[in-house]
């Protein structure tokens, strides 16, 4: 991916695994250089192939994003209930199609039982410590959730707290949240 590329400047998403439920929460910022476009952005979104339910947030381009997004929706109704698979199976062609390996993104993706990260580099991450980040503010925000793990605090709780102090930190990241959850609890 190209060093100029400023679309890595401009989302936080975070994911919490806590009690038999994934949190996840994208803040709505979306930066074009260092000007803010729009502050209300949805960057996590609710899928559902095949009756299936799949959260995911990106990071990145939003059209390369989408496209992103199509493409697991199409695995996941080729593989029913396999997020593993499909995401395996995206991450293959993500680094071996000429159309998609200029998609420049990532993904966190959960079913609620399973929570991956998936880039352009034929990556398919299972964080440890229950809680991935990515994005220009996510070092921030998964340190912060890593340190509220600690804590009573439910998923969302831990969530909407690291993506605050994120947001204090990190100048293109804002408060404004969409958060999702899925799975027991």
């Amino acid at each position: 991916m190209s060093q100029d590329f400023p679309g890595w400047h401009g989302t936080t998403i975070l994911a919490v695994r806590r009690g038999g439920r994934v949190v996840v929460a994208g803040d709505g910022q979306v930066s074009l250089g260092q000007t803010v476009i729009k502050g209300t952005a949805r960057k996590v979104r609710r899928l559902a192939p095949g009756g299936a339910e799949v959260v995911a947030g990106f990071a990145g381009s939003t059209a390369d994003a989408f496209t992103l997004l199509e493409r697991l929706e199409k695995k996941l109704e080729a593989a029913p209930g396999q997020l593993q698979r499909a995401a395996v199976d995206l991450a293959k062609d993500w680094r071996t199609d000429k159309y998609l390996q200029k998609l420049e993104a990532m993904l966190i993706v959960t079913d609620g039982r399973e929570l991956y990260v998936i880039t352009g580099a034929g990556d398919v991450l299972e964080p440890e410590h229950d809680a991935a980040a990515i994005g220009s503010g996510g070092m921030y925000a998964l340190a912060a959730a890593r340190g509220l793990m600690e804590t009573d605090l439910d998923a969302e709780a831990i969530a909407r707290r690291a993506m605050a102090i994120a947001a204090d930190i990190c100048v293109y990241t804002n408060g404004a949240l969409t958060v999702e959850s899925i799975g027991d609890g």
